[in-house]
């Protein structure tokens, strides 16, 4: 079966499109939308009276109105109209499955096997050309072999069939501009006399080649269907809700709770197929006075677990107030994130991962998933750059015994800014050793044991007040008294001392 495609060429898509959203659809007037561009404002597009008067998109705003007196215009919506363009080939797939966006104005379809649907393919292009005015839009449409030459014969003439293996001879009469080349190379064509395709087909290709580029002769192949195009779907991505209408009003917490159930059930089946789990999932109830409440719950990982989801629900829908009852019910997956399904091998650690993540969710939605903190390990041997303080939804669990240490160092359990040691009774023989008796916080202590020293060096790009006196000899003092603190010497300043750090347990 020979391939056909079929491009559609939307010449007024800008104006028209504003024209249906002021519900003005058959303006007789000349219209325009406009947008501001380098410091000026300039016509962005026109409806097909303007466009007979001689105005054109890219055209100055007052060079306009000086042609056209009488120009009524209006502000482009660009996000609207990038919508209104995305509905468009969502529509177009009604005439066939494969298709997508080819230019700002155009949409194309993959129709190989699809035109005996509709009665062959005249009658195709009539039902796409009839159904598109009934939106309001001015539309030409052409079916070829390849989508370069549909887009040309869309583009740069009335439209039409070109038939089956005759794209030479369909093209032939076109300009070279047809092709989709660039408008230098296209004067440059010009300034040797080659102004339509005809002749450029009848060119030694290599001269063309080193003439006029590679990119010049790529998209002459691509339009006599000499070189594969394909057609990139646009495919919108999927919407995560579901909706349910209750056939009479219901008040009761219960009554809404059963009701969600069932949505959740719906919605972890959507989001299994598409392999994705939710972070954000909002309710929203509608009212018999026509108000709206909401309840919405937010997940420390992405999750599709119905139970786990109605759990987090529970609380948030206790305080929806059902006023005189509630008629309708749409749960949605505001948030949502790629999620794989979990290997049978790795469920008992799943278990305990997903028993944390539960509780994280848990009092994330109650007190806010900010204020919810974990500590993860940093790049960094100074003790109080070791770790970082991450929100736990937003930071993933780390093994502190594997930051590239065979035996991980031990750190006190509680840190503080170094306080003065006063030495009462210096070591017996070693005057780097810790004292035998000191003096610190206001407490006297008598020494039980020591083990270090660990050295800890200053790191030279950062600047830190507390760490000007160089390296660090640090010692794990176990005193009689019971406290055990982390002590430290400082060798290398002009007035060693000895300073606490940490306590332990």
């Amino acid at each position: 079966m020979r391939r056909r495609v079929i491009s559609i060429c939307l010449p007024y898509l800008a104006a028209e499109h504003h024209l249906r959203l002021d519900g003005q659809t058959g303006l007789s007037d000349p219209y325009a939308v406009i947008e501001h561009s380098k410091g000026t404002q300039r016509l962005a597009g026109v409806n097909a009276q303007a466009s007979a008067k001689g105005l054109s998109a890219g055209m100055g705003l007052t060079d306009a109105r000086a042609i056209c007196p009488d120009l009524r215009t209006a502000m482009l919506r660009p996000q609207r109209l990038q919508g209104f363009v995305c509905a468009l080939a969502r529509w177009a797939e009604r005439f066939s499955p494969l298709t997508g966006l080819d230019e700002a104005d155009a949409l194309v379809i993959d129709a190989t096997g699809c035109a005996h649907l509709f009665g062959g393919e005249e009658a195709m292009l009539a039902a796409i050309i009839s159904e598109l005015a009934g939106l309001g839009l001015t539309a030409r449409a052409a079916i070829a072999d390849a989508k370069g030459a549909a887009w040309a014969l869309a583009q740069f003439s009335v439209g039409g069939i070109a038939p089956e293996g005759r794209l030479r001879s369909a093209i032939a009469d076109l300009p070279v501009a047809a092709l989709r080349i660039d408008a230098e190379t296209v004067e440059r064509l010009g300034q040797v006399g080659l102004t339509t395709i005809e002749p450029l087909t009848r060119m030694p290709r290599g001269a063309l080649a080193r003439r006029f580029g590679i990119e010049c002769m790529r998209r002459l192949d691509q339009a006599l269907g000499a070189e594969p195009e394909p057609i990139s779907p646009n495919r919108s991505a999927p919407r995560f809700s579901v909706r349910m209408t209750l056939a009479e009003p219901v008040g009761l917490v219960s009554d809404v709770m059963a009701g969600l159930e069932r949505l959740l059930e719906r919605l972890c089946q959507k989001l299994e197929l598409h392999q994705h789990g939710a972070r954000t999932l909002r309710l929203t109830v509608r009212r018999v006075d026509g108000a709206d409440q909401c309840a919405e719950i937010s997940l420390a990982r992405p999750g599709r677990d119905p139970m786990r989801l109605r759990d987090l629900f529970e609380r948030k829908v206790s305080e929806i107030q059902s006023g005189f009852g509630i008629d309708a019910l749409r749960l949605e997956a505001v948030v949502t994130e790629v999620l794989k399904p979990a290997q049978m091998t790795q469920a008992h650690r799943a278990t305990a991962e997903q028993k944390l993540t539960d509780l994280i969710s848990l009092i994330g939605n109650r007190v806010g998933f900010e204020n919810v903190t974990r500590a993860v390990p940093a790049e960094s041997h100074i003790p109080e750059r070791a770790f970082l303080t991450a929100p736990a939804a937003y930071s993933a669990s780390a093994d502190w015994s594997a930051q590239g240490h065979a035996h991980p160092r031990i750190r006190p359990i509680s840190m503080m800014a170094p306080q003065p040691v006063n030495v009462l009774t210096e070591a017996l023989f070693a005057s780097q050793r810790p004292p035998a008796s000191f003096q610190v916080l206001g407490s006297s202590y008598q020494l039980s044991s020591a083990s270090g020293a660990e050295r800890l060096a200053p790191e030279w790009w950062w600047d830190d007040p507390d760490w000007r006196s160089g390296p660090r000899d640090y010692w794990q003092v176990e005193t009689r008294e019971g406290p055990r603190f982390w002590l430290f010497h400082t060798p290398a300043a002009q007035r060693p001392g000895w300073f606490l750090h940490g306590t332990f347990s």
